[in-house]
């Protein structure tokens, strides 16, 4: 379930601190509430149609597309590398050129290992856990797959 959103003294407001698992269902009920937000909640799940394709298990969802922002720049992903087939990998979930220019134009978002680092100090799963703007804990959403797609 995907709880209440906070104010932690951001600009806007955010989820509570912690992993919430739900189904992309939920995700898309939530949050893609406006033209805009449904054509970045396509984009994720084209993303997530490819790394499934991979093996994927889970990804780890942030960005201002889980916030209360009206109109979010993008969502961010952290995947679970854990049972990928690196040969059925899409290799624009490994491409970071450009900032990331390849990733944002196909899937209106970005796509990280999990277990890469961030910030030279904090895997993604942990950095995409911290806001931005004050340093505090903020939540993310967990969504995990079968291996049936």
């Amino acid at each position: 379930m995907i709880p209440a959103f906070l104010d932690i003294g951001g600009p806007w407001k955010v989820l509570q601190p912690g992993v919430h698992v739900a189904t992309l269902e939920e995700v898309e009920d939530r949050f893609a509430i406006s033209d805009h937000r449904k054509r970045l909640f396509a984009g994720l799940k084209k993303g997530i149609f490819a790394l499934r394709k991979a093996g994927c298990r889970k990804i780890f969802l942030d960005g201002s597309f889980i916030t209360e922002k009206p109109i979010p720049a993008d969502f961010d992903v952290c995947w679970d590398p854990v049972g990928v087939n690196h040969v059925k990998l899409d290799p624009i979930f490994l491409d970071f050129s450009d900032g990331r220019k390849k990733q944002k134009e196909r899937f209106h978002g970005e796509f990280f290992p999990a277990n890469c680092l961030a910030d030279g100090q904090r895997f993604f799963f942990d950095f995409f856990q911290i806001d931005k703007y004050t340093g505090n804990a903020k939540g993310i959403i967990c969504i995990r797959f079968s291996n049936n797609l």
